[in-house]
């Protein structure tokens, strides 16, 4: 077993913390030899659970207030002395300690000290949050003015760049407390409980007295945990704790020279999960510096749209190819229906929240239930469209050769004069998701992720600037619309689909306001916060230059030709279709190209937009429950096809 926890870096690396969640499935007691079961593992790990949580909620409920928050975020001590980074040690240099009427170690006190303190410096931002909101409070609290907005993002620090929704959704809280109690609420302490204490076990607030984990030299897939765990629900003594070894399969994606550290273990059901955190080296993304750049931008039906460009040396900016698209219409379709579905149930629980005195608790219980299984789905759905999306925009970014990925930021995203419950349905997508997929994918590979400012995207011309105008399709140019933009320009005369022209501006403001790129000191992400206008009067794609092809002109006489006719039939019989791609081609008019999209996948998604098709739209994949790989389909990267050889078929002039 290795125990070596430094991590050797080369020159122009840099280390990366990702978690990797594994499923422990039995264990053995070293004092008894007993093999544990995945459910005897559970219930004892449960004890300890309820041990951790009962004193870090008496710890939060305890300092649930303005004072002591303030105190903690501080970090500064009653003698100005700086407090340590861990929770737990900072709590308790202020003196903040909690008791417990089972026999625990001082260990087990560290875990509910250190979750505790993570919840509580946690709510310094909500507070301030609050604070700010409540010292700008709108005459109308559903409309703000503008001279309301920049009072309300004045009072909160770091207000300038906070999205617009963070703050609506703040309101819209406070202004349910107003509605309920009469008055506006003090602070985040009096408008929010004191929050609810997970059921996990924190074990790198541990040390080797509590818990190790030693990876295998012979087969770098295997762990081995060993963690002190009670052997009852209530242990009167030190010899009712033993020490339990606990083995783990690593997954596959823990690289061989990755360094594990100690997990986080939960109960899920009647099996342990472990969040097994894990340090290894990766090429290291540069903020500025980049030639080459892949924009992304969002859309709708299309949810990714993305294409290369390239910064030359004199400036020039050009667009490399025609750009890609992941098309999830199948998938989202399927959202929106459990979204509806899950809208339905929660009316009706509302509902018996209202007859609550009629005797429909049973039915309550019924509701909720199914209630959490919709939402686990879910869940499960944009998990899912998350990795998927995620992991094909890294691979035209790595196919295109490209370092880094704009993507414009669209947290503040929401539709005007739609109504309330529109855009709450749209912040309920899974933007987020892919977002922090993707810089966790490109983080891999040495590529960085820079959020974009959204502004005018789609609304200019990525080649001249001047706003564009839109249509419904391009083979019906007289119906308004908004997806096929069309240059008004005579001299540029560009049109082309929305979200195409989209991912061409946001490359080429990335590339030019690259020497912008901050990182966010709360997030660590890389982002560019404004729009300079002398920059953005340069992010322009410029046509690429045409090759100048050699001079044909005839300069002697024609080539004889042959007076032997071509054959208008194979002389010989052609083969029978062979079983895989390679082979002769067969006879008769069988296709040779790809083979059709299954079921729901063949559908109206071609790259290029059209109109609708006057036949109607059967979606038959939905019907008959298509998995999900039927609903999703992907442009595939350049490299994943090598390009057509348009000289096969001409002949030597010579």
């Amino acid at each position: 077993m290795s125990r070596n926890r430094k991590l050797p870096l080369a020159k122009g690396e840099t280390s990366r913390t990702a978690c990797a969640r594994v499923l422990i499935r039995s264990g053995v007691d070293d004092t008894t030899g007993e093999l544990l079961t995945a459910t005897a593992l559970a219930e004892r790990v449960g004890w300890c659970t309820d041990l951790v949580t009962a004193m870090s909620a008496t710890l939060i409920a305890d300092h649930w207030n303005a004072t002591d928050v303030n105190v903690l975020a501080c970090g500064r001590d009653a003698g100005g002395r700086k407090l340590p980074s861990n929770a737990w040690m900072a709590l308790r240099r202020l003196g903040w300690t909690t008791t417990c009427e089972a026999k625990v170690n001082d260990r087990i006190v560290r875990m509910a000290q250190e979750q505790a303190g993570r919840a509580l410096r946690s709510v310094k931002w909500r507070a301030d949050l609050v604070t700010g909101v409540l010292a700008a409070w709108p005459g109308d609290p559903k409309k703000r003015t503008a001279d309301e907005w920049d009072q309300v993002r004045a009072a909160i620090p770091g207000g300038a760049y906070l999205p617009s929704s963070v703050i609506g959704s703040r309101t819209r809280q406070v202004a349910a407390f107003e509605r309920k109690n009469g008055r506006l609420p003090a602070d985040v302490f009096e408008l929010e409980p004191a929050p609810r204490v997970a059921r996990m076990l924190l074990l790198a607030a541990c040390d080797a007295q509590q818990a190790t984990v030693e990876r295998s030299t012979a087969e770098p897939t295997k762990a081995l945990l060993r963690l002190r765990l009670p052997t009852r629900p209530d242990p009167q003594a030190y010899g009712h704790w033993t020490w339990v070894e606990c083995p783990i399969a690593l997954p596959p994606t823990v690289p061989a020279n990755a360094v594990i550290h100690l997990p986080t273990l939960r109960i899920t059901g009647q099996k342990v999960r472990a969040d097994v955190v894990y340090t290894h080296p990766v090429p290291k993304a540069r903020r500025s510096g980049h030639t080459v750049a892949l924009g992304v931008d969002w859309g709708l039906n299309t949810l990714l749209s993305a294409g290369p460009a390239r910064l030359h040396q004199d400036g020039r900016i050009t667009a490399l190819g025609a750009g890609a698209q992941f098309r999830a219409a199948g998938v989202l379709a399927k959202q929106h229906r459990l979204r509806r579905i899950s809208e339905r149930l929660h009316a009706k629980a509302d509902q018996y929240v209202r007859l609550a005195d009629t005797g429909l608790d049973r039915k309550a219980q019924i509701l909720a239930q199914e209630i959490r299984r919709v939402c686990e789905r879910r869940s499960n759905l944009n998990d899912a469209l998350a990795w998927a999306g995620a992991r094909w925009a890294v691979d035209q970014a790595v196919g295109a050769g490209a370092t880094v990925i704009y993507l414009e930021d669209l947290r503040s995203m929401e539709a005007g004069g739609m109504g309330r419950t529109h855009n709450t349905r749209m912040s309920q997508t899974a933007r987020g998701r892919i977002a922090d997929r993707m810089r966790h994918l490109a983080a891999e590979v040495g590529i960085a992720v820079v959020m974009v400012p959204p502004r005018n995207t789609s609304k200019h011309c990525p080649h001249c600037l001047i706003p564009l105008g839109h249509r419904k399709a391009p083979d019906r140019p007289t119906v308004p619309g908004w997806k096929w933009a069309i240059c008004p320009s005579p001299e540029c005369g560009w049109q082309g689909d929305r979200d195409q022209g989209a991912w061409r501006r946001i490359a080429a403001r990335g590339l030019i306001h690259q020497t912008t790129t901050v990182v966010d000191r709360a997030s660590g992400q890389m982002v560019i916060r404004a729009v300079v206008d002398t920059l953005e009067a340069k992010a322009v794609v410029r046509a690429a230059p045409t090759t100048s092809r050699p001079d044909r002109s005839k300069t002697g006489p024609t080539r004889p030709r042959t007076n032997r006719p071509a054959p208008r039939r194979r002389r010989v019989p052609s083969p029978g279709r062979p079983s895989g791609r390679p082979g002769q081609r067969p006879e008769g008019h069988a296709p040779t190209g790809r083979t059709r999209l299954p079921r729901a996948a063949h559908r109206h998604q071609g790259v290029t937009t059209i109109s609708t098709p006057a036949t109607g739209h059967r979606p038959r994949g939905a019907e008959l429950g298509a998995g999900f790989h039927f609903h999703a389909h992907a442009t595939p990267p350049r490299w994943a096809e090598p390009a057509p050889d348009l000289t096969v078929r001409i002949g030597s002039l010579s």
